[in-house]
């Protein structure tokens, strides 16, 4: 078309030059030439008059198929907490337990009360599967577990709630250590907060998949927060030679389990200050109570 035609009929118009633009891509598709030109504050799409019903008829069209596609669901992840106050517990109890324990509080060998020891906690002193937890080698080793619990610790939060999530996550760990005590040969011991700190990473993982599989797009997509746990698990939990691979394996299966339970449970339910309250005072006496039967037993 050249830049002034003789015969020409505005074919659409706009204050905005997107839509026609649009316009114009699309009846260049179907062999239509067109011009857009800016008149009096108006976009227009401008045609030979002869190919203006079949650009009309094209143009509508193409509006109604895109009125006719259904929007791309959006899915709300609600964030239920901050989860500052479980992040200063967690860094208080591993850094109390270590000051305790290398000092020998009370008189007392921690590390021989609180260890993970698989024979002894299948002979019923299940305490252990809590208070190993607590308890690191060295200060390289708190460190690690300080920093990864506090990111993924911090996720669990956001999703099911301060409370909720560390209750979940000390729970999580302690079966994690329980299903390592069943598999590992008797003499097996391990320590260290790196397995509740991958059931923190499986509760994320869990509530993600939750609500990645109410948007459409396959297995793929359905499927790849679980994927990206699975990679993120294998590229920092099977390093080093004392790691006790094993144990995060478990903790992280542990922690799909709860997680699942919790991304189930009602938003409403979930922003309960008691239910949330409860759920931490629940931990705490958990925890507390595992490390008195420890020093009394031992």
């Amino acid at each position: 078309m050249t830049n002034s035609p003789v015969n020409v009929a505005v074919v659409m118009r706009s204050r905005n030059r997107e839509p026609c633009a649009d316009g114009r891509l699309v009846l260049h598709a179907i062999g239509i030439e067109s011009q857009l030109v800016f008149i009096d504050r108006w976009w227009a799409l401008m045609v030979a008059e002869e190919e203006l019903s079949r650009a009309a008829s094209e143009l509508a069209a193409y509006r109604q198929e895109n009125l006719s596609r259904k929007p791309r669901p959006t899915i709300r992840v609600p964030v239920i907490s901050a989860g500052r106050l479980g992040l200063l517990a967690y860094v208080a109890v591993l850094v109390a337990v270590a000051v305790l324990a290398n000092g020998y509080a009370f008189g007392m060998d921690w590390f021989d009360a609180g260890v993970m020891q698989a024979q002894a906690v299948r002979s019923g002193e299940w305490w252990r599967t809590i208070t190993a937890l607590t308890l690191h080698g060295d200060a390289g080793h708190l460190t690690a577990n300080l920093v990864f619990g506090i990111v993924f610790g911090l996720f669990s939060a956001q999703a099911l709630g301060g409370g909720l999530a560390w209750c979940g996550i000390l729970l999580a760990g302690a079966l994690g250590n329980g299903l390592n005590a069943v598999i590992q040969q008797p003499g097996h011991t391990s320590l260290g907060a790196s397995t509740a700190v991958f059931a923190a990473l499986a509760i994320v993982v869990a509530h993600s998949m939750r609500y990645w599989g109410l948007l459409a797009g396959g297995a793929l997509r359905r499927w790849s927060p679980l994927v990206g746990g699975v990679l993120l698990l294998a590229y920092t939990g099977t390093g080093g030679e004392r790691t006790d691979v094993a144990a995060h394996l478990t903790g992280f299966v542990a922690g799909l389990l709860v997680g699942w339970i919790g991304s189930r449970l009602p938003e409403a339910a979930l922003r309960s200050p008691r239910l949330q309250a409860t759920a931490a005072a629940a931990a705490l006496i958990l925890l507390v109570s595992s490390w008195l039967v420890a020093l009394v037993v031992d």
